[in-house]
């Protein structure tokens, strides 16, 4: 028998945070993948006012919207502080992190079960793609300072900008 009252079906939400400085491939790739699982991907820029990056949080922030625009269920913004607390402000039960390698595991590990202690919070690892399992900002960033080719690496906006940024330095 049907109810005559709707019943809503929770959103199901998860975060993808990183610093994005810049967004590779490989960031979209997991992005792209946890936009197939959940309802709303939250991509979270998480500030680190220790760390100088190439890009300012805003422009990192308008490159991720450019590339993820497609996706049609990704949120962008940025945050200081605990991810947990993040999560606990957007009701958000999940963390999506991307693993490249088994060194990527052992620190992602500790990080899961502390923010699973703090908050109650899950961590779903997914395997990068091949293709990417030795991608990182901080690659793409010292390969492109040197004049190596990275266009197979970040999206066409983010070679435009990064290139751009560099020449200038």
């Amino acid at each position: 028998m049907l109810s005559s009252e709707s019943e809503e079906t929770p959103v199901r939400r998860a975060v993808c945070p990183g610093s994005y400085d810049p967004i590779t491939n490989g960031h979209l790739d997991i992005i792209g993948r946890a936009s197939k699982l959940y309802d709303v991907v939250h991509v979270t820029v998480m500030i680190n006012k220790s760390k100088q990056g190439v890009f300012t949080v805003d422009e990192r922030i308008d490159l991720i919207r450019q590339v993820t625009a497609d996706y049609g269920n990704v949120e962008v913004e940025a945050f200081h502080g605990l991810l947990v607390d993040y999560c606990k402000q957007r009701d958000i039960p999940a963390i999506v992190k991307g693993l490249r390698a088994v060194s990527d595991f052992d620190y992602e590990l500790q990080m899961a079960q502390m923010n699973n202690g703090l908050s109650g919070v899950e961590t779903l690892f997914v395997p990068t793609n091949p293709t990417y399992s030795f991608l990182s900002s901080s690659l793409v960033k010292e390969v492109a300072a040197w004049g190596g080719d990275v266009s197979h690496l970040v999206p066409p906006q983010v070679l435009t900008a990064l290139n751009e940024r560099l020449s200038r330095k």
